[in-house]
């Protein structure tokens, strides 16, 4: 992943992926190996956000949520709990978008939709970038602020009436047709529909993102001895606390997608549905019906591949699989931050596209 610096390189890149449970960091410059790179793994905002729910609900507090829509999870079932310990809520209207991209089912969850703070309450404000706490971060640390913003979350779409699982497929299907490379999923200019990511830019306006799955499944390609030594065919699995992303690689090009829930699934169902999938023998509404997003192949194999690679935070899940525990530069957890330097190295013409 290095190359020679020059004086024009001497910058630094800020990589962020923003999951369900962790935020994972990446401070990465030229002029740096990437073993003294600074590397952290820490709380993500949702988890954070959750935890400052819970105060007020214990506090027996009205609540009031500011700021921009971000991703849901943790946060969103703390508002729901606050709601059901009878103490009320209410929002403003991007952050209210966190609950559901139909705000008038989010008033029937009993938030009422303001702009303006209610007398009494105590406020939280939602968001995935917290500039203020990355301020301190910096400060405290003696770091300069980079130069370049990458920063990874998974966005569902908007979807106010059609189901967001499907909504956010259907985005995956119309990518395979491309035949692009994961790489370009790096994104500057946002379409409209992508909402949590373009919430990203209204904090750091200049931020490249992309698809937390998109960015794990490259990082997991930089594992010690792939680049140099690609197989022909590769099935690559990001098994995070949320949600499950399968990658089918051919001869440097993605050829199929599958992903699901992680809380729905266990060994042996993950076994039976990734030999599935690679083959071409269950279909896409098998999948949503199993409460999962979908699937697609464009070229199914005709035998289970011997390279299985495997990342994540939830990766024990396939231990002792015939799997390889991908751990690029050493560090498993920051397989999403290595995917998105990738990503911006081959934006910037550092590198060419890697075969897979």
């Amino acid at each position: 992943m290095s190359h020679s610096p020059s004086v024009e390189d001497s910058w630094e890149v800020l990589a962020l992926d923003i999951g369900g449970g962790t935020q994972d960091l990446l401070l990465w410059s030229p002029e740096r190996t990437m073993e003294n790179s600074i590397q952290c793994v820490l709380p993500s905002p949702t988890v954070m956000v959750a935890r400052e729910i819970e105060r007020i609900t214990e506090q027996q507090k009205p609540l009031f949520i500011d700021g921009l829509l971000m991703g849901g999870g943790a946060s969103s079932k703390a508002v729901r709990r606050h709601l059901k310990a009878g103490y009320p809520v209410a929002s403003q209207t991007k952050a209210a978008r966190t609950l559901h991209d139909n705000l008038e089912y989010v008033q029937a969850l009993g938030v009422i939709i303001t702009e303006d703070l209610p007398p009494g309450s105590a406020s939280v404000t939602f968001s995935d970038i917290r500039e203020k706490a990355w301020r301190v971060f910096f400060g405290a640390f003696g770091l300069n602020r980079p130069r370049h913003f990458l920063v990874a979350v998974q966005d569902h779409g908007y979807s106010p009436v059609e189901s967001n699982r499907k909504f956010r497929f259907d985005h995956w299907r119309a990518f395979l047709e491309t035949e692009q490379p994961l790489e370009s999923l790096l994104l500057q200019e946002i379409p409209a529909y992508l909402t949590r990511m373009r919430a990203v830019q209204e904090t750091w306006p200049q931020a490249l993102v992309m698809d937390t799955g998109a960015a794990a499944i490259l990082g997991a390609l930089e594992h010690e001895g792939l680049t140099d030594r690609p197989p022909a065919q590769c099935l690559v699995v990001n098994i995070g606390n949320e949600h499950t992303l399968a990658a089918w690689l051919v001869e440097g090009a993605l050829k199929g997608v599958f992903e699901h829930h992680t809380f729905f699934l266990d060994r042996e169902k993950l076994l039976a549905h990734l030999e599935a999938f690679v083959l071409g023998r269950i279909s896409n509404q098998q999948i949503f019906e199993d409460k999962g997003h979908g699937c697609l192949n464009l070229a199914p194999a005709q035998s289970f591949p011997s390279t299985l690679l495997v990342t994540g935070p939830r990766r024990a899940m396939l231990a002792g699989a015939r799997a390889v525990m991908a751990a690029p530069h050493g560090n498993m957890m920051l397989s999403g931050c290595f995917g998105l330097l990738r990503a911006f190295q081959w934006r910037k013409g550092l590198r060419a596209k890697v075969k897979t």
